[in-house]
């Protein structure tokens, strides 16, 4: 199946409690901003700029856990800024885990690796023989030098200090949108795409689970997201979540502002959106795309969703975020605030008119995932679709397209140079 067992039975058992009890709107998935300071400036994303004022404001850990406590979302998503810069980032996904949620740490994983030697270095103290052999094997892959390697193997530096360590319950969520060229163009900074592939090799070797995230942009060749997917599945990634680009106004602004851009010229408008994920359907069916098939089946332009952005709400700095994830009206003391004080009949598109002028060209998968996932307006034969979809097989990585070797290992074999 597309998604653990466990993981898929503790969300569908949240929506199953509250469907039951006549709750209709509630958190699916937090989306937890520990903070705004990101090492990158993506091209497309406004967060550092909409927040330029606070980025060196950080969200204490006890709010971080109180607010994923206040929603009781199952999941939690850790995004930011890179949140692998957050001081706390491995006593915060401790905590989260406690609380026995579904963690996914977003991030670019230009850090990546630096936490995983971390948790290395801790398994020595634990179980010698067995980080030793991890480390062999990734000295060998050149995934490690020589000189970390030695400095793993003399343990933490501070033994105290929790580290982030693989189970069923964590992923890491790597930002790709695109192939070397693409993606490094985007996230305007050479070598990232590289680092991303080396760090995902690592983790996966380390016994991490992986997913990795994707936007879509009006000069996106849907092919190369094909050849993305299809490279990533020979690294062992476990799942991807795709996205259309979307023309959020701190986007917008940053866009003219510093790149001097226009930004229809970059962003997706509906019309683009349909076109460009014409295949999205296919790409279900081919790659463990993690979601529904009916969120799919809405950016190919087969069917129409509303949204339901309450279902996965957004806590940062300032407070919760509203009223979504990309359009901000205000901040928020409390989630219960931010559901009652939202008029949420003036957002979104429904039968094709725009409630609001903003939501014109949003088809994006916070907003309306969760209205596939929870069965909003559904159709006949949705629910068995979305059943067998997710129990259904895992789509394979590609076959060898040569003795012993594939396309994805000439791929491999030029990063490791």
């Amino acid at each position: 199946m597309r998604f653990p067992l466990a993981l898929t039975a503790k969300i569908a058992g949240h929506i199953v409690w509250h469907k039951l009890r006549g709750v209709e709107k509630f958190a699916t998935v937090l989306q937890l901003e520990p903070l705004h300071t990101c090492n990158l400036t993506c091209t497309g994303c406004g967060r550092i700029r909409e927040y330029s004022t606070s980025l060196k404001d950080v969200l204490p850990l006890a709010d971080c856990l109180a607010a994923a406590d206040e929603c009781n979302a199952p999941m939690v998503s850790i995004c930011g800024g890179e949140p692998l810069i957050y001081p706390q980032i491995e006593a915060l996904v401790d905590g989260l885990l406690a609380q026995r949620r579904i963690v996914y740490i977003c991030t670019n994983a230009t850090l990546m690796r630096r936490k995983m030697r971390d948790y290395l270095a801790a398994l020595f103290i634990q179980r010698r023989g067995e980080a030793e052999e991890r480390l062999q094997v990734l000295v060998s892959e050149e995934l490690v030098t020589p000189r970390d390697a030695e400095e793993i193997r003399r343990g933490p530096k501070d033994e105290d200090k929790p580290v982030i360590a693989p189970t069923q319950w964590i992923y890491w969520n790597v930002h790709l949108d695109g192939m070397e060229k693409t993606h490094d163009l985007i996230v305007e900074r050479d070598g990232v795409f590289r680092e991303a592939v080396l760090a995902i090799r690592m983790a996966k070797i380390l016994g991490y689970q992986v997913a990795t995230n994707t936007t879509v942009y009006r000069e996106t060749d849907p092919a190369e997201i094909e050849q993305m997917f299809a490279f990533l599945g020979t690294l062992g990634v476990d799942g991807h979540t795709i996205s259309p680009g979307y023309e959020y106004d701190a986007a917008k602004k940053d866009m003219i502002a510093r790149l001097g851009q226009r930004p229809e010229e970059f962003f997706l408008t509906r019309d683009a959106t349909r076109e460009k994920f014409a295949r999205a359907v296919e790409w279900g069916r081919d790659f463990p795309i993690l979601g529904t098939p009916v969120y799919l089946e809405f950016l190919a332009g087969q069917r129409d969703l509303t949204c339901s952005a309450w279902a996965i709400p957004t806590r940062n700095v300032r407070g919760w975020k509203g009223p979504c994830y990309l359009m901000t009206d205000g901040h928020y003391a409390t989630y219960r605030e931010l559901l009652e004080k939202t008029d949420w009949n003036k957002l979104g598109v429904v039968d094709g008119v725009a409630r609001d002028p903003r939501c014109e060209n949003c088809m994006v998968h916070c907003g309306y995932e969760p209205t596939a996932s929870l069965g909003i307006g559904a159709q006949p034969g949705d629910l068995w679709k979305t059943l067998k979809f997710t129990f259904g097989p895992k789509p394979m990585p590609p076959e060898v397209e040569a003795p012993g070797r594939s396309r994805a290992d000439a791929e491999i074999a030029a990063v490791r140079r």
